[in-house]
């Protein structure tokens, strides 16, 4: 099967930091589905692990965590799947990517395909999807309400970069799952712009201040903060904004570490998400994350949540996933990039 890979860790500039490579198809045994790869989706985890984890034993690593594809072949302990099933997933990290014409996924990590969406659309979501329903619901622990039920609350929640893969459908769930007052972060007039279209109810310029941005909003102080980046730069301006018993959840992994202690006197807590926990050591409960994409999934249909797809850089080959890291890398995304097709 086709796939794309590397053996050493090199610049994204380099020649041979993914190379174009031929693989034996793996077999599906157990709870794993053999799922024909239609479209994926590239995100910072991917030249992270690029740049940093080496390959094993000389062979190749294939990366990437979101997927679209077809259920071809099922172990023989799968329930929920079946051959012919549509679906979309973020996957393992201990395991082979989805940079690959077939790939294989425990079914509890894996949700039914929005039918509305193309096969693009849909790749663009399963991490941060993951990601940022973590972090609403099982960190910073948000009152999640009907659909539909226009509930203001009181909870003020600041979501720091919120034009980014993880904001972009962060923000959407925030807005159709809760009664929270939304302030999303961002700088350049495209990204405000976008962070608006998502439905934030406020959006500041994280190149500014944040403390008088947001008092001149007078909608009282911040309750939850979703930290997607840069959490060294703004960790003191968090601690003045939260109100008592106010909560952050972070994703990034900051350079300078953290004065925690300084949150003592608000009784702040800090929360880390990392979405691949729950695959990385089999927990009991791994198959919420199959349960909350097939969540997403109806969400999506029903006209609730919109893809976050940015750019579409065509066929999944070396070439085109090697702008997809640069691209990434820049740091200057709106939204996600999506690869289609081998």
């Amino acid at each position: 099967m086709k796939a794309v890979g590397y053996i050493k860790n090199l610049p994204i500039a380099d020649d041979r930091s993914l190379l174009d490579i031929e693989l034996d198809q793996p077999v599906a045994t157990g709870q794993d589905l053999l799922v024909k790869v239609k479209a994926i989706a590239v995100n910072p985890v991917d030249y992270k692990i690029r740049q940093n984890v080496p390959s094993e034993d000389e062979k190749y690593k294939v990366i990437g965590w979101d997927a679209v594809g077809e259920v071809v072949a099922t172990g023989e302990a799968v329930t929920q799947f079946k051959a012919g099933d549509v679906v979309y997933y973020a996957g393992d990290l201990n395991r082979q990517g989805s940079n690959a014409e077939y790939q294989l996924v425990d079914e509890r990590l894996v949700g039914y395909k929005p039918k509305s969406l193309s096969d693009a659309e849909a790749a663009a979501l399963p991490l941060t999807t993951i990601t940022a329903w973590e972090i609403l619901f099982e960190h910073l622990e948000l009152k999640k309400q009907s659909i539909g039920a226009n509930t203001k609350s009181k909870e003020v929640i600041l979501v720091i970069g919120a034009a980014g893969g993880v904001g972009s459908i962060l923000v959407q769930l925030a807005k159709t799952l809760t009664g929270a007052t939304v302030i999303g972060t961002a700088s350049r007039e495209s990204s405000q712009a976008w962070v608006k279209e998502l439905g934030a109810d406020y959006v500041v310029d994280h190149t500014q201040p944040l403390p008088p941005q947001i008092e001149a909003l007078g909608i009282g102080q911040v309750s939850h903060i979703a930290s997607l980046n840069s959490t060294d730069t703004y960790f003191e301006t968090y601690v003045e904004l939260l109100k008592p018993f106010g909560r952050i959840a972070m994703i990034d992994d900051p350079v300078t570490p953290l004065d925690v202690m300084k949150m003592k006197p608000k009784s702040l807590s800090l929360h880390i998400e990392f979405m691949y926990a729950r695959s990385m050591f089999q927990a009991d409960d791994m198959i919420e994350q199959s349960r909350l994409l097939s969540a997403v999934a109806d969400l999506v249909d029903q006209g609730y949540i919109k893809t976050t797809l940015g750019r579409n850089l065509g066929r999944i080959n070396a070439a085109n996933l090697k702008a997809a890291h640069a691209s990434l890398e820049d740091g200057r995304s709106i939204g996600k990039i999506v690869l289609e097709g081998f």
